[in-house]
């Protein structure tokens, strides 16, 4: 018997294993589905465009999107120890302080402002460069300052040019403006939270971390979670929790495991053929994600990444990384960007822009003529859409029906619209003249505003930031309180991705190392 069953090992499931067993009275078992995070390309933080297919992810696709014509697009979520912090893009980011203090004034989850929650950013982070008030230099999640790339020092000259000005922090208080990316790296390798909290914690006699194991459903007894059901050599058995069964297992996978576990839904549930143990009709709705789209241009000549495709450039890159911990190998690519308005009545910028020196590092994305590229994506910070997870059937190997409804409000449309034009404009600068042949994707073609909404669709994919599908909130319809205790089930909590009531105006990995660093106080009483 142990006191914590900890189901997920990913960004969130390696903090609270961590921080829990940092208490040697109590015992805590970690269960991941995926393998242990050997695989090279993980640490090396150029790999991550390595990461969109194969087998450290789950294969998901979605469903066909009505306002997409009728487009899947794939889904990577992560199945290895470390889970998303293992197979991202590294880009740390946390969201503007008002997302936070949204979810406190309009959702009613007290504790959770950004004046609550700084401290569990803070005490995550080990920032190289960042002290003071929003920032943490000692925790155990490295975060870097890049040494950029020449075209990413252009870029972001061209977006002052375009009217932005320079943000030398975006996780100071205050998006709005251009600038470089820190990452989620240390010494030149990722740091992930398998990295910076689970590895200096498996020596501790009262962690158990179990890798490869797959979990069927949560047992539940007189409206108690006692364990969770895993299959071994084919058949499941019954490991049993003391304390609390704490589900990590990300937007995807946790109303997944909720909702076999008869706890969702009860129309859905009875459909399936999934015994209902609780109707909780808000498992897997509110599915919220950034949606992104590519702007591609043609270089002049091989002033970016692009060289690198070429065995030899590849050669240079890996020696330079071996000898030096620098260069290509050691870079995110991902290292300028900016935050800006489409939507100029917003408190906040509602657009983030991302710029990769290069053309094809993004899945499904391909290459420009001549093959020297460079590429500026941008999302709708603030997504009104909302889409589902709901079971395709009772069987756990079957993959969930996942729809993020993505451009279902117009609104949502016209942001993307703006953020096209935008990378546009940027992208035509002076700065850039020297550089750049010619606007590649989209091109002259597009127009019109109808031209506009057609390439987003057609070229829209996900940023792969899903959130909110067990959404936390005071109200009767919400999955978890503001404790991430489970509606109606003692002993149970969600402590991920899924519980945030809205989507934050970032990258959300940074977000989810905090929730599970608030969790982990929740959990133990701590009060701050």
């Amino acid at each position: 018997m142990v006191d914590y069953i900890i189901v997920g090992g990913g960004s969130a499931g390696c903090v609270l294993a961590t921080r829990l067993s940092e208490d040697p009275s109590v015992k805590v078992t970690l269960l991941e589905a995926g393998p242990r995070d050997t695989n090279m390309y993980i640490h090396l933080p150029v790999g991550f465009f390595k990461m969109t297919a194969g087998p450290l992810i789950w294969g998901y696709e979605t469903a066909p999107g009505k306002e997409i014509a009728g487009r899947k697009m794939i889904y990577p979520q992560a199945r290895v120890l470390g889970g998303g912090s293992s197979i991202n893009a590294q880009v740390f980011t946390r969201g503007c302080p008002e997302d936070y203090d949204g979810w406190a004034s309009e959702h009613g989850c007290a504790g959770w402002a950004y004046k609550d929650i700084v401290q569990y950013f803070r005490k995550s982070e080990g920032n190289d460069t960042f002290g003071g008030e929003h920032h943490g230099t000692e925790g155990p999640l490295g975060v870097s300052s890049q040494a950029p790339h020449a075209l990413t020092r252009v870029f972001v000259r061209a977006a002052q040019e375009a009217g932005l000005p320079f943000n030398a922090d975006f996780n100071g208080g205050s998006q709005a403006g251009t600038g470089f990316y820190q990452t989620t790296t240390k010494g030149g390798k990722r740091s992930s939270t398998a990295v910076g909290y689970l590895r200096p914690a498996l020596s501790r006699a009262n962690l158990t971390v179990r890798t490869d194991v797959t979990v069927g459903r949560i047992s539940i007894e007189n409206g108690v979670a006692v364990g969770v059901e895993v299959i071994e050599n084919g058949r499941p058995v019954v490991l049993r929790a003391e304390r609390e069964v704490i589900v990590t297992s990300g937007a995807i996978g946790s109303p997944k495991l909720l909702m076999l576990s008869g706890l969702g839904p009860a129309d859905h549930l009875r459909d399936t053929e999934v015994d209902v143990v609780r109707d909780l009709p808000e498992v897997g709705r509110n599915l919220q994600d950034h949606m992104d789209v590519d702007v591609l241009a043609e270089l002049s000549g091989p002033h970016g990444i692009d060289r690198y495709k070429k065995k030899r450039w590849q050669a240079m890159a890996g020696l330079e990384y071996m000898l030096f911990g620098k260069g290509p190998v050691a870079s995110n690519i991902v290292e300028g960007g900016a935050f800006w308005w489409g939507d100029k009545s917003e408190k906040t910028p509602d657009l983030q822009f991302h710029f990769l020196p290069g053309a094809g590092v993004e899945e499904g994305i391909g290459t420009v003529p001549g093959g020297d590229g460079c590429t500026l994506n941008s999302y709708h910070l603030r997504p009104r859409s909302r889409g589902s997870v709901t079971l395709k059937s009772a069987d756990l190997r079957d993959a969930p029906v996942i729809d993020p409804n993505p451009f279902a409000e117009p609104y949502d449309l016209d942001r993307a619209v703006d953020g096209i034009k935008i990378s546009q404009e940027i992208l035509s600068q002076a700065a850039f003249r020297p550089y750049i042949k010619r606007l590649y994707l989209p091109d002259g073609n597009v127009r019109t505003k109808s031209d506009y909404e057609q390439f987003a669709r057609e070229y829209g994919r996900s940023a792969y930031h899903p959130v909110g599908t067990c959404r936390m909130g005071l109200d009767a319809q919400s999955v978890v309180d503001p404790d991430l205790k489970v509606r109606g089930i003692d002993h149970l909590r969600i402590c991920d991705s899924s519980i945030m009531p809205s989507l934050i105006s970032s990258n959300t990995n940074a977000a989810t190392v905090m929730i599970a660093e608030k969790a982990a106080d929740l959990i133990r009483g701590v009060s701050n």
